[in-house]
Parts: C-alpha cells; sequence; structure tokens
C-alpha cells in the first residue's frame, strides 16, 4: 500500500530520497545505477527525491536527468524536490568567487529553469531556498515564485534551515509547503526553538534531512553522548526485533509535526529500512528515554 502525505497541495512520499551522495559527493552512481535506484525506491513507495543544484558540485541533477531521459515514463511516477540560493566556489562556475548566498529573483528564476533542464523534466514539485541570506527580500522572491507557479514550471515552494522567523516573513509573501531542517537525537534544536511547533500551526509538514547524525552512531569509537543513546537504541532494538536505524528513525516519526525524514543513502537495503521502520510505534516513555539519553538529564 503506497505511504503519501500532503505537503499542503503536494503529495510526498513518507520516506524521501535523499539524492546529494548519489554523484560526485558520494557513490558516484553511473546512469544505470542512478536508473536502478530510482526504480527501486519507487518499488517500496519512496516516490519524493530531494536534490539541490549545488549536489555534486552542480552535477548530480544532471547524472538524474540522464537516467530519467533513459526511461521518461518514471516521471509521472515520482515527485522531484530542489532547491537553489547557495552559490558554490568550483570549477563548474567559474565566476563565483567566494561561497555565498543569492535570492534575488533572476538568480531564482534562472536557477529553476537550469535544474528544469538537468532533471529532464517540464516541472519540479517542489522548489525550495537551499539557506536563508542575510539580503533576502521576501517580496522578490515571492515575485520569482509566483512567476515559476504561473508558468507551470513549479507547482509548490519551500525553504530550508530557516528560522521561525525567516519563515514566518517569507509566508506572508507566498505560501510555503514545507521547511527542511536538520533533526535527529543528536541536534534536539527543532523540538525546543519553535520550528516544529510552527509547521504544526502553518499545516506544513517539515523534511528531515541528518535523521541519523550523518552516521554518528555507527562509529566505531563514538562520542560519550552517542554512547548514551546507544545503550538507549539498542535495548529498544531488542524489544521490537529491528534495527538501531528503525528505532532511530521511529523516533523522528513519531513527532506530531509527521517530519518527513530525507534518508541520504544510495544503497536500496537502508532506504527499505526506513520504510519498514514506518510500522514502529515507540511509547511516549520510550521516546523520552532517548532524549533524556541525549540531554544528559532528566525533564524537568
Amino acid at each position: 500500500m503506497s505511504i503519501k502525505v500532503s505537503c499542503q497541495d503536494s503529495i510526498c512520499s513518507r520516506i524521501v530520497a535523499g539524492c546529494m551522495n548519489w554523484g560526485e559527493w558520494g557513490a558516484n552512481l553511473t546512469i544505470d545505477q542512478a536508473q536502478e535506484l530510482i526504480e527501486g525506491c519507487l518499488a517500496i513507495d519512496v516516490t519524493t527525491f530531494d536534490h539541490a543544484d549545488i549536489y555534486g558540485h552542480y552535477t548530480t541533477e544532471t547524472l538524474f536527468g540522464n537516467a530519467l531521459k533513459k526511461q521518461p515514463s518514471l516521471r509521472e511516477k515520482m515527485q522531484l524536490v530542489t532547491k537553489c540560493g547557495i552559490k558554490l566556489v568550483t570549477p563548474n562556475r567559474p565566476d563565483t568567487v567566494i561561497q555565498s548566498y543569492n535570492t534575488s529573483k533572476d538568480y531564482i528564476i534562472n536557477c529553476a529553469e537550469q535544474s528544469l533542464q538537468n532533471l529532464n523534466t517540464d516541472y519540479i514539485d517542489l522548489f525550495l531556498i537551499h539557506r536563508p541570506s542575510p539580503l533576502m527580500n521576501p517580496e522578490e522572491i515571492a515575485e520569482a515564485f509566483t512567476k515559476l507557479k504561473n508558468e507551470g514550471k513549479v507547482l509548490r515552494f519551500g525553504v530550508s534551515n530557516f528560522t521561525i522567523q525567516q519563515f514566518e516573513m517569507l509566508h506572508k509573501f507566498i505560501p510555503l509547503a514545507t521547511n527542511q531542517i536538520e533533526v535527529s537525537p543528536l541536534h534536539l534544536d527543532p523540538f525546543v526553538d519553535g520550528t516544529l511547533d510552527q509547521c504544526i500551526t502553518e499545516h506544513v509538514k517539515p523534511m528531515g534531512y541528518s535523521t541519523l547524525a550523518g552516521g554518528k552512531f555507527f562509529m566505531k569509537q563514538p562520542e560519550d553522548r552517542v554512547v548514551r543513546i546507544n545503550k538507549v537504541v539498542n535495548m529498544l532494538s531488542e524489544k521490537y526485533n529491528v534495527t538501531s536505524d528503525q528505532i532511530l528513525t521511529s523516533w523522528i516519526i513519531k513527532h506530531p509535526s509527521g517530519i518527513l525524514p530525507v534518508i541520504g543513502s544510495t544503497k536500496i537495503n537502508r532506504i527499505k529500512s526506513a520504510v519498514d521502520a514506518l510500522a514502529i510505534k515507540i511509547t511516549d516513555e520510550e521516546w523520552f528515554m532517548i532524549w533524556v539519553a541525549s540531554t544528559g538529564k532528566e525533564v524537568a
């Protein structure tokens, strides 16, 4: 059975495939391997694929697009997310002299049109500002978003790494469908700084990246905080007869904001493990066991 949730008007799968490591920044997949991974994700109802223009030094979108070019019928079965706004210093962008942000109207529109070409698609399901810029003008961003929407090039818009104030500011000018944020038992800020509260209030589904803390839970010599968390996680893994990564994912998805985990692995079994974790229902007390292990102190 397909597991989907609403990101306002657009539809996202409950688990999102993160594509940052598909290309030069990670597994360096061939076109055939990318196509195989896409098809593997679709087969387990992971239909949303998360990109950014900068991934692989501006090359990973094209890798994915070339896979779609070989099998165009895959496009109608998926939702494509991508981001813009970060300018990287790389030989692929020789005119960029310093890493910086650009959220001007023309830059956003040009990035969207380039991503459409790279991804070999006529539209982007969800287009995000990758990081907030101190120079961002919400009216100008809204103008760019409105133009792209009116032309049918983007269906929905959102942001990534925005504070509650930044989200609120832009949301007043244009409806936003998500805030993609870092969240894990090692990164608790969104639970207490109002970010996830805002998502609930605005009926926005947050997307969560680094939900397994970039692999820190699986290091051979973890830090003390990780050791404390793993002790609880391993106990729960044994109780529920599941893997530790599934307990960590179940901890993320238990939050009432409906966090959509972005799974950055290129191994289909790891992605499937996250999908299977949707069936695990840890108790409130078990959730707080992991929280207390992370903070190192009982709740007041």
